[in-house]
């Protein structure tokens, strides 16, 4: 029988991306004359990327926006995001042990994230996780992205693995839909950028630290799956 795969969203659930990313927005934003926010104007955005970021800060300042200022805003986002990874972006309490106990338990892993490839492998190295996983897909990896099955089970499939031994583990809506549109078990932590509580999702499980992610737990929803 196959292994388990282990599938991870990235910002929100590996790792607190929050600062890098606020930083990387008021970077942007002040080059047009836009006073800077701090992550509490923001909260959930953080997990929806620059172009929802920027628009957000600009409507919040009152300011226009249109589309010639948003490509150079987000060009300067970029930029700036990639210039300074990893910088104070940290994976959550207890990653790296859990992970340590998938791998040495022999289950496989992997990310499925919104964030382009680039940047994701950028940041996954930079924190010296990029070698754990055998795949990492991005949002512009294959022609469609989360909540979209395909995205999960194309990078499932780049592992050398196969969706019925996937779990899919997350943080925000379109981590719950796109494991439920591939029909694949879903876990969720509740320290992401959900702007609902993680619970109200309906995902099959929810853990409150990544102490709580063990092979059995894998296993468990996957024979629950099964039967």
């Amino acid at each position: 029988m196959s292994p388990p795969i282990v599938v991870f969203d990235l910002d929100g659930t590996l790792v607190d991306t929050a600062p890098d990313l606020v930083a990387s927005l008021n970077h942007a934003v002040t080059q047009a004359g836009v006073e800077p926010v701090t992550y509490a104007d923001l909260t959930h955005l953080v997990g929806h990327g620059a172009r929802a970021m920027i628009e957000r800060t600009f409507a919040l300042r009152g300011k226009a926006l249109s589309e010639e200022d948003l490509a150079w805003q987000m060009k300067e986002f970029v930029d700036f995001y990639h210039g300074s990874m990893p910088g104070d972006s940290l994976p959550y309490p207890g990653l790296v042990a859990a992970l340590d106990r998938l791998q040495d338990a022999g289950l496989k892993l992997a990310v499925c994230t919104n964030k382009p490839e680039a940047l994701a492998t950028r940041l996954l190295e930079g924190l010296g996780l990029l070698g754990r996983f055998a795949a990492v897909a991005g949002g512009d990896t294959f022609a469609v992205r989360k909540p979209h099955a395909e995205h999960l089970l194309s990078t499932v499939a780049n592992a050398g693995s196969i969706a019925e031994r996937a779990v899919m583990v997350g943080d925000s809506l379109n981590d719950i839909l796109v494991a439920r549109n591939a029909s694949v078990p879903s876990i969720a932590v509740p320290f992401g950028y959900s702007d609902v509580p993680i619970e109200s999702l309906g995902p099959d499980r929810v853990i409150q630290h990544f102490d709580e992610l063990t092979p059995h737990l894998v296993e468990t929803l996957l024979s629950r799956k099964h039967k």
